[in-house]
């Protein structure tokens, strides 16, 4: 049997695509999202998606709590509602490899993201899947950059302008209070810099 968690923990995207094959090969289902080409001004089709119809009422519970939070919650940074899809204690992995462990840091985290680029968004999930207390989803992650970034050093960056969107991916590790314990963040770093004009 594999060891999800240090599977996750220890081989990021191949990580995840092993989770995503072990789940599927023991019978999960993968939900697909929206399915149709981007939109008019290559704006991304925001199709909420069904779920399959093998899951159990927890499994389908987390999926749905998982895309209120980004669809409603992250987009719209209800920040005081991100109680109800994380555990005040969550550890939180981003794709750099560090981590956080609290609600309060990654609220800050989260709300940070908005700062140089007020209208960042997630608007679909194109595929997502439900394994026990395990959820894999993947999403698309908007924005432009209009605004000064902190550079973390005291200083900004000075805004480029330029609008990015970047295929992510979440892995969740959910209790029995219907919130995540974990939570596992993955997205070419690369990418974003270069889409962003800072690459």
């Amino acid at each position: 049997m594999i060891d999800r968690r240090s599977l996750i923990r220890n081989s990021t995207a191949a990580g995840f695509g092993a989770l995503a094959l072990a789940a599927v090969s023991s019978g999960t289902d993968l939900a697909y999202g929206s399915t149709g080409p981007a939109g008019a001004a290559g704006q991304l089709n925001t199709q909420k998606p069904g779920y399959p119809a093998n899951l159990s009422a927890e499994e389908r519970r987390h999926l749905r709590i998982f895309d209120e939070l980004d669809f409603e919650v992250f987009t719209h940074q209800e920040w005081d509602r991100l109680g109800e899809s994380h555990a005040r204690s969550i550890r939180v992995h981003w794709p750099d490899g560090h981590f956080t462990d609290g609600i309060d840091k990654h609220t800050a985290d989260l709300a940070a993201l908005f700062v140089w680029a007020p209208d960042t968004r997630i608007l679909q999930h194109p595929y997502r899947l439900a394994n026990d207390q395990l959820t894999a989803v993947t999403g698309v992650m908007q924005g432009t950059f209009t605004k000064p970034m902190p550079d973390g050093k005291g200083g900004i960056i000075k805004p480029t302008g330029k609008a990015y969107a970047l295929p992510m991916a979440t892995v969740g590790i959910w209790n029995t209070h219907n919130t995540m314990d974990e939570e596992y963040l993955f997205w070419d770093n690369q990418s974003f810099y270069a889409q962003i004009g800072l690459g």
